[in-house]
């Protein structure tokens, strides 16, 4: 399929997981994708141009939209989805390592998103896609911080939506349930474990060893983004997979009571 020939894509994060599987779905769109890492890699995503770029450092986010721009003279779309996760009780992290999530997860899509902006309001059209997750409608246990940061990443994009839509740009979340990538395994462990969550934490790593084997595959989500990047009138909020939809709706119609007491069940919390 070559339907955006012409078109040119940044995914942040896109060595691995959903950011691999989207850079790759998007090149089979016919974008020219430009993937990002923190460090070199090897074995990139299938027609895809990777370039090293760590979104917390203001000038190596310059540099890249700069390289991109001389490349192709435009960039269509930003895909957002660099991020790293952090699982625990919430009073087991400082608040530095909070601010270093936050720095990632959320200060990293702003530095992308004011650097791409000029150039997409000079040509009059461009979209932005951000990766979110059902935590951020769905505040879960032991998910406090990561949770804090998706829900942030969601009034964001609903009100830079708002804001650029005059300039033809549109902004997106995805929103996924459980995915089948290393970033579980790759998360931050808090930097003050407490002996009084030993068994709640090894709970829900046993909850997760069990979910996981059966969670979306990351071209679920890819599929999505590319949705969303190329439907004519997109939609502020897109669920990926099938939990995800199921999530959204009980989030939404279900009564708080209930929804409560179906959350505490599925996360193996007494009620």
């Amino acid at each position: 399929m070559n339907t955006n020939s012409g078109k040119t894509a940044i995914v942040t994060g896109a060595s691995s997981g959903i950011g691999r599987a989207s850079a790759e779905a998007l090149a089979r769109a016919g974008f020219t994708v430009f993937g990002t890492s923190r460090r070199p890699v090897g074995n990139g995503p299938d027609g895809v141009i990777m370039l090293v770029c760590d979104v917390t450092d203001g000038e190596a986010v310059a540099a890249l939209v700069s390289t991109v721009l001389s490349q192709t003279g435009r960039i269509d779309l930003l895909v957002n989805n660099a991020g790293v996760g952090l699982l625990g009780g919430a009073e087991e992290s400082s608040v530095a390592q909070v601010q270093a999530l936050f720095d990632v997860n959320l200060f990293g899509v702003i530095r992308m998103t004011n650097a791409v902006l000029p150039s997409m309001r000079r040509r009059g059209e461009g979209r932005i896609v951000n990766i979110g997750s059902v935590l951020g409608i769905v505040p879960a246990p032991y998910s406090a911080h990561y949770s804090a940061v998706k829900h942030a990443l969601e009034g964001y994009s609903e009100s830079l939506d708002h804001e650029v839509r005059a300039f033809n740009i549109r902004v997106s979340v995805i929103e996924p349930a459980f995915v089948r990538t290393v970033f579980d395994q790759n998360g931050i462990e808090p930097d003050s474990l407490l002996k009084e969550y030993d068994r709640a934490r090894a709970g829900f790593k046993a909850l997760l060893g069990d979910v996981m084997p059966k969670a979306d595959r990351p071209e679920v989500v890819a599929e999505v983004v590319v949705k969303a990047a190329t439907d004519a009138h997109p939609r502020r909020r897109y669920t990926a997979g099938k939990a995800a939809r199921q999530v959204s709706l009980l989030r939404r119609f279900a009564p708080a009571g209930i929804f409560d007491k179906s959350l505490r069940k599925q996360f193996r919390l007494p009620a």
